[in-house]
């Protein structure tokens, strides 16, 4: 089998006319897959409403990833390859029947103690956090704007284009790749040749080079 490759698919990609096109794109693929969804709206709700209800970042921390859960109910209802896995148990299931796995976030995340429990957390991270349990994956992020091939990863940081707790979830071994929306259109061909949209992003997170 072929090294899985986790799909962190934004929830801000909701509002684009591209959502749809990702998500048949995805579901052509003949690698492994697991996808890692966003918040999109139901996570800028939790944002929106913390400043006017006056709940701590701990709260909101629990309700984005209850959010990441909502976006990705949306993306099952809308794929047929797509199916909810909670556990790794069950992503592996699904793997083994040929499904992708949508990972609902809710319990393994918010039970982990390697997981900060503030907004420095995103589905970016948890993202780099589920690949890096997962033995040779390989993560890609699709984004809403076109990365180039020359970024290397703390530039991906400095330009918030991931979430500042991203590089320090990521672990040295894991590829990043990036997909934007001039990859869309070949992306399904690509991955049901069983490669990987966009290009591969070069570079270790310096926080992790310095640590060693």
């Amino acid at each position: 089998m072929q090294d899985i490759l986790v799909v962190k698919l934004g929830g801000s990609s909701a509002a684009s006319p591209d959502f749809t096109r990702w998500i048949a794109a995805i579901e052509e693929a003949t690698r492994p897959v697991i996808i890692v969804p966003g918040g999109g709206p139901f996570a800028n709700a939790v944002r929106k409403y913390q400043t006017k209800m006056g709940y701590g970042d701990e709260a909101a921390h629990h309700m984005a990833i209850l959010a990441m859960v909502q976006f990705g109910l949306a993306l099952v209802s809308l794929g047929s390859r797509m199916v909810e896995a909670h556990s790794d148990d069950e992503m592996i299931a699904a793997l083994d029947a040929g499904k992708i796995p949508v990972w609902m976030a809710a319990q393994s995340a918010v039970e982990s103690t390697e997981v900060a429990r503030d907004w420095s957390v995103t589905s970016d991270s948890l993202s780099a956090w589920l690949a890096g349990r997962l033995p040779g994956a390989r993560l890609l992020l699709v984004k809403q704007i076109d990365v180039p091939e020359d970024t290397h990863l703390d530039a991906l940081a400095g330009a918030s284009i991931v979430d500042e707790s991203f590089l320090s979830m990521l672990r040295p071994e894991t590829p990043v790749h990036v997909a934007g929306p001039s990859d869309l259109a070949l992306a399904g061909v690509v991955l049901a040749e069983g490669g990987i949209p966009g290009h591969e992003i070069p570079g270790r997170p310096a926080i992790l080079d310095a640590a060693e």
